[in-house]
């Protein structure tokens, strides 16, 4: 994957030098007068623009202009007011800018970032090197005929104001190394399953190991968790061919005396549903249920590349659920790692299976805070749709951390009801617990099946059922890796 390249420089539009020049503008109905030189040097070029009535700074207006030598293309973009820019308006500018900027054939454009009349410029340029990063990810690994990519590699963040200089680069720097995490994620989901197997995801963990010093890896098979008593992980991936992999990857950005945070990501990397067979329709993108998988691995990524202060333990357990005659069924009961048992009574509620026992895993590194992430439940879905996250958490401190997060990055999370009195709908006559707890209340008894495990530390469970893929256009979205990596960076 091509990864944009973002510098910082201190100047006037009008004295640079570059293919494009892109102005962002809110809603005026003349040429501000900050870009008055700029109009000079154009022979009046942008005060004919308002005068025709060409342009007026209605947000998401986009407007391409014939410049001079000196930069031969000048790209308007409306931003509309100001004053109520968020981070979801900012995304949307920049898909409408991309798409804009992906039709021209230049390498590199400069972006005005004083037309966002804004001082917090370290904020801004994250976000927009994140959005611009993400914007220009495309799928092409199994296309046989590989499309022309964007010519554009580089962009240069412009303010006029030298003392903003240093925290547009922080902010670009910071930025960029999320949107590729984001994109490694994706890229991770969007594989077929006949190549993004749990081995597979056990060759990326090593591969980041070997690209970071900071990233070492341990994977254990099937006969070293067996050992360690994860019949519950091991019930799912049983009328698989594929061996389940549970992958443990360490991340040291700060002193070892530092507190250890813990990552845990659901790797199904296929998905029928098991004996409890799933419909035929869109079964293709059962591909996308290892999203949380790919998720903490984009969080990795990003953390290494900037370096970022924390010590974190991200583990993915990873299986591939199948039917067969040796799969599990319904009925059966199963012994999990921390010795609770287990009834299956739907195989095709397989995530909390493999994640219970990744949980009580991470018990040993004594974490001072635990987010699983897991396309867990068609229920989550129901009740949030495709814009927000579930969030249940045990903690609330910890909760708060990751809304905050969300609200800083625009990948959003919505706290739902973790009570007691929903546990007893997961009462079981044959064992200690029932994997699944009725029709009622889906994503609410998936959660509390996951906090039986988790009651030695703080924990949260984020379940991304909804927010992990579009089915229309199909692809991975990564979320929620920008709210991981910021939650992360603030400890």
């Amino acid at each position: 994957m091509s990864e944009l390249v973002f510098h910082s420089k201190a100047g006037q539009p009008e004295q640079q030098k570059t293919p494009c020049l892109v102005l962002p503008l809110s809603q005026t109905k003349k040429c501000p007068s900050r870009l008055a030189g700029l109009d000079t040097a154009t022979g009046g070029l942008l005060s004919r623009v308002w005068k025709n009535k060409d342009f007026s700074g209605e947000r998401k207006q986009c407007v391409l202009l014939s410049g001079n030598e000196f930069f031969p293309r000048i790209v308007l973009l409306g931003l509309g007011d100001t004053k109520d820019l968020n981070e979801y308006q900012i995304k949307q500018l920049v898909g409408t800018l991309w798409g804009q900027l992906s039709r021209l054939a230049c390498k590199e454009a400069t972006l005005d970032l004083d037309g966002f009349e804004t001082d917090a410029y370290e904020t801004l340029s994250k976000t927009l090197a994140r959005e611009l990063t993400c914007a220009s990810y495309k799928y092409t690994t199994t296309l046989g005929k590989k499309p022309t990519p964007p010519s554009l590699t580089k962009f240069t963040l412009l303010s006029q104001g030298k003392s903003a200089i240093a925290a547009i680069k922080r902010g670009g720097n910071a930025g960029a190394t999320v949107g590729q995490g984001i994109n490694y994620a994706r890229e991770l989901a969007n594989l077929p399953g006949n190549i993004c197997t749990p081995t597979y995801l056990s060759e990326q963990a090593q591969s980041l190991a070997d690209q970071f010093d900071t990233v070492t890896c341990e994977i254990l098979g099937e006969a070293q968790m067996r050992e360690l008593g994860m019949h519950s992980l091991l019930s799912v991936a049983a009328g698989s061919a594929q061996e389940a992999q549970l992958i443990v990857m360490h991340y040291q950005g700060a002193p070892t005396k530092k507190a250890t945070h813990c990552l845990v990501g659901k790797g199904i990397t296929f998905d029928t549903g098991g004996i409890s067979l799933k419909p035929g329709a869109k079964m293709d993108e059962m591909k996308f249920d290892m999203g949380g998988a790919a998720s903490v691995f984009g969080t990795v990524k990003a953390l290494a590349s900037s370096g970022a202060k924390v010590n974190l333990v991200a583990i993915v357990a990873a299986a591939e659920n199948m039917p067969s005659g040796t799969a599990t069924k319904p009925g059966d009961v199963v012994t999990s790692m921390s010795g609770q048992t287990i009834e299956i009574l739907n195989t095709d509620a397989e995530g909390r299976l493999v994640l219970c026992d990744a949980l009580t895993y991470a018990e040993r590194f004594k974490p001072a805070s635990v987010v699983d992430i897991a396309t867990l439940t068609g229920a989550c879905v129901v009740a949030l749709g495709h814009h927000a996250t579930g969030l249940y958490a045990n903690n609330d401190d910890l909760a708060a951390a990751l809304l905050d997060a969300g609200e800083t990055t625009g990948d959003r999370a919505w706290r739902m009801p973790l009570w007691d009195e929903y546990q007893n709908l997961l009462d079981s006559p044959f064992a200690d617990i029932g994997n699944i707890g009725g029709p009622s209340a889906g994503s609410v008894t998936a959660a509390c099946f996951l906090s039986r495990f988790t009651k030695a530390y703080p924990w949260a469970h984020l379940d991304i059922a909804g927010t992990a893929w579009n089915s229309s256009p199909k692809g991975a979205t990564g979320r929620p890796v920008a709210l991981l990596c910021e939650y992360l960076a603030s400890r």
